[in-house]
């Protein structure tokens, strides 16, 4: 999943994340490239969905690295390239060299950051500007949207305000 362009540094956060928000599916990859954090895939015993840490040696320009686990499915990796690039946006201060989010084990952040990253995982992932274009173009039901957005079922309805069942 590695390999990356330069970093750029001609725009705040949110005008990099916007520039990538033009089209569905957003690529988190291109973003995470923008921000000069380099991505891997691995492998975690306690199932952690991935982590965003400093790596001077395998980071990106930036000095960061995000690695999502290899085992679970690409919609869920896309979410946790996703919440660790918020992390790094929001939480970048509070980043060690291993910053492990997982629903079981709970990093260093408290529960309020990890409700922000989510957020903003959100907001990267599901812009509601595209979500907008997509309902008028007749596309409007939560499995719909979840497939031209590439997330998943639960991510769409959360991110429309339904009540959601969890699915993978």
């Amino acid at each position: 999943m590695h390999g990356f362009r330069s970093m750029r540094t001609d725009a705040s956060p949110i005008e990099i994340i916007r520039d990538h928000q033009l089209v569905a599916p957003i690529s988190v990859r291109d973003i995470a490239v923008d921000f000069g954090i380099e991505l891997y895939c691995g492998r975690w015993r306690n199932g952690a969905s991935g982590c965003i840490r400093r790596d001077p040696e395998h980071g990106g320009p930036s000095g960061f690295a995000i690695i999502a686990n290899h085992e679970h499915g690409p919609m869920r990796r896309r979410f946790t390239i996703a919440h660790e690039i918020a992390h790094y946006v929001l939480h970048k201060g509070k980043i060690g060299d291993s910053l492990i989010d997982d629903r079981l084990y709970r990093s260093r952040l408290t529960d309020s950051m990890e409700g922000q990253a989510n957020d903003f995982a959100a907001f990267i992932l599901m812009p509601w500007d595209l979500i907008t274009r997509e309902m008028k173009h007749g596309r409007d039901t939560v499995e719909e949207l979840a497939e031209v957005f590439e997330v998943s079922k639960s991510a769409m309805a959360v991110r429309l305000g339904f009540p959601y069942e969890t699915d993978s």
